[in-house]
């Protein structure tokens, strides 16, 4: 069994990593997972949260909103709607997240109701998991 597996994380403004890996945590939309080398094949879509990447020189965070992580026995690529460092994330920057998918749940029809408003809940958990304080939209 391999130590580390290649690790790719791109969104569409930029390549933000392509690093060998031990282990990579997923914010699954089903469910968070981690992928690790020899890992059986497996595609996801993720939710707004933290993906973390597990290196020998230690861990980096990312914030990313949503996309497809491709996991395989050699490595995992992800694919984010909008990702960037944890350290690049401020106050200012989650308020418009939690801001947009709040205007996308006022704006949804009756059938996407729910998952808008999971969305915003995904969108302030994630900015509580990085320490900053989202404001809460009113329900």
């Amino acid at each position: 069994m391999a130590d580390t597996m290649q690790f790719d994380l791109v969104s569409p403004e930029r390549r933000l990593a392509s690093v060998e890996a031990r282990e990579v945590q997923i914010p699954g939309a089903e469910g968070d997972l981690t992928a690790m080398p020899d890992h059986a094949p497996t595609i996801t879509t993720l939710r707004p949260g933290v993906l973390k990447v597990v290196t020998a020189e230690g861990t980096d965070s990312y914030a990313v909103t949503g996309g497809f992580a491709e996991i395989t026995a050699e490595g995992t690529s992800v694919l984010a709607e909008r990702a960037m460092p944890v350290g690049e994330v401020t106050q200012e920057i989650i308020d418009d997240l939690v801001a947009e998918a709040d205007t996308a749940r006022r704006e949804a029809g009756a059938d996407a109701v729910d998952a808008a408003a999971k969305l915003v809940a995904d969108m302030v958990a994630m900015g509580t998991e990085i320490g900053l304080s989202p404001k809460q939209p009113s329900l």
